[in-house]
């Protein structure tokens, strides 16, 4: 392991309880954040291949509607799995 990887370990760790709550939610949020930029990375990198094959451009309530779709369909995951 790092030294740098130690040394931020042994921070967290001499950290009083209600702390580490908080350093586990900075740290969920700094991995969403890093998820949502790598798909928007892959969702334009096909950007130009999409245009070259003459698909046209998605409009902004397009890009609603996928969303929600998509946000739907991980609500409907969601509640699934609170039921089992």
């Amino acid at each position: 392991m790092p030294a740098d990887t130690e040394a931020l370990l042994a921070k967290i760790q001499a950290l009083p309880a209600d702390r580490l709550a908080e350093v586990e939610d900075f740290v969920d949020f700094v991995a969403t954040k890093t998820r949502r930029l790598t798909a928007l990375d892959r969702l334009l990198a096909i950007a130009p291949a999409l245009e070259a094959a003459g698909a046209p451009p998605m409009t902004e309530e397009d890009i609603a509607a996928e969303l929600e779709a998509v946000r739907a369909a991980r609500r409907s995951r969601s509640i699934g799995a609170d039921r089992t």
